[in-house]
């Protein structure tokens, strides 16, 4: 004996299919986003502390292969992520002294920039300005979803906005 499918039947089938996909796909999504997170959490190496300790002594600004050198070592201490998109910069404070308050490296421009007291950081880098003025940290990496805040021995906290 043949049974009929009626067509809500099928619709009813083809919503309860394409329910479960979407729980896969959020489960899936959630377990990437911990493993992101506990990458991210690592502390950082002694090279990367070290290029973002003698940024004030070099001259970034007007050297695109020195910034070239900061987004290959950003991509060597995590090579398991693809941070284009994810990570939108980094903020720290400045040391050449009065006017400038952080230095950023944009990375969406490709840039690193001082910023005078009251200019406003471009690409939602802002979040990170506070942070990085209060000092006791040696950078702050600006995240699509928070910051992350790198202490001097290479330590990592999270800051959610």
């Amino acid at each position: 004996m043949r049974k009929v499918i009626l067509d809500s039947e099928k619709i009813n089938n083809k919503t309860i299919i394409e329910s479960k996909s979407n729980v896969i796909k959020q489960v899936t999504k959630e377990k990437n986003q911990i493993k992101i997170n506990r990458l991210l959490k690592r502390k950082r190496s002694n090279e990367y502390l070290n290029i973002f300790k003698k940024l004030d002594a070099r001259e970034h600004v007007h050297n695109q292969q020195q910034v070239q050198e900061i987004i290959s070592l950003l991509n060597n201490e995590f090579p398991e992520l693809e941070l284009k998109g994810y990570l939108l910069g980094i903020v720290s404070k400045c040391y050449l002294g009065f006017p400038y308050e952080v230095h950023t490296l944009d990375l969406e421009s490709n840039i690193i920039n001082h910023f005078k007291n009251g200019e406003i950081l471009p690409n939602r880098l802002e979040c990170a300005r506070n942070l990085a003025m209060r000092g006791g940290y040696l950078c702050v990496e600006v995240y699509t979803d928070c910051c992350r805040v790198v202490s001097d021995n290479g330590n990592i906290s999270v800051v959610k906005y």
